[in-house]
């Protein structure tokens, strides 16, 4: 199953403190559940799976019993089905430094590429593959390419990029890359040159 980045209609600007805004009902989510992150030592944890918009609440209950994590491991992460979470927590594991590392068979697409290029260091091993695409809400609902280059509905994805540490022109070169790489209902797959290209990886 291909999971897309979901639009979520904003028609205004998203200043990156929002991201740090938890809106979701964290209440109900115990606080023994990872939801798709499993401990392996004090310092590292894997990843594997959907980022949904649980993550954030599942990432407070690992951070909480394992406060001196480090690094997380990404097997299989194929999207999200929520950008809005997804871009928060992402933000949230920025600023605690977390570090992120592909194996040889991890597969990584859409949103969890928006995850994994906010990690303090980025490591991967060849053969892991990276896959972008334009987001879309469903079927015969607008896509990103729908909207002009400089339109407001693209600027909480590039915003998130600076403020991760990427430059205004490598945030909107990447940004613009990602969503006429595939449509929403695809995916590509990123070559080693392009992974270079756009400073996917940092040791």
């Amino acid at each position: 199953m291909k999971i897309k980045k979901h639009h979520f209609i904003v028609l205004f600007i998203i200043s990156i403190s929002l991201l740090a805004c938890n809106n979701d009902d964290d209440s109900a989510i115990a606080s023994d559940d990872l939801g798709i992150f499993k401990s392996i030592n004090d310092t590292t944890a894997e990843m594997n799976g959907v980022i949904t918009g649980n993550t954030p609440a599942h990432f407070d209950n690992l951070v909480a019993k394992y406060p001196n994590l480090k690094k997380i491991q990404m097997l299989d992460c194929p999207g999200s089905e929520d950008d809005e979470a997804n871009l928060r927590v992402s933000k949230k594991m920025h600023d605690m430094g977390i570090e992120f590392h592909l194996f040889s068979n991890s597969i990584i697409a859409s949103g969890a590429v928006d995850m994994y290029v906010g990690g303090s260091k980025r490591t991967r091993e060849m053969g892991s593959r990276i896959g972008v695409h334009s987001w879309g809400a469903g079927p015969g609902e607008p896509i990103a390419t729908s909207y002009p280059v400089g339109h407001a509905v693209h600027l909480p994805y590039i915003n998130y990029y600076t403020s991760v540490g990427f430059t205004q022109q490598e945030a909107e070169d990447f940004y613009y890359f990602t969503i006429n790489a595939a449509p929403a209902e695809d995916v590509h797959w990123m070559t080693d040159e392009e992974i270079t290209q756009y400073k996917i990886v940092k040791n």
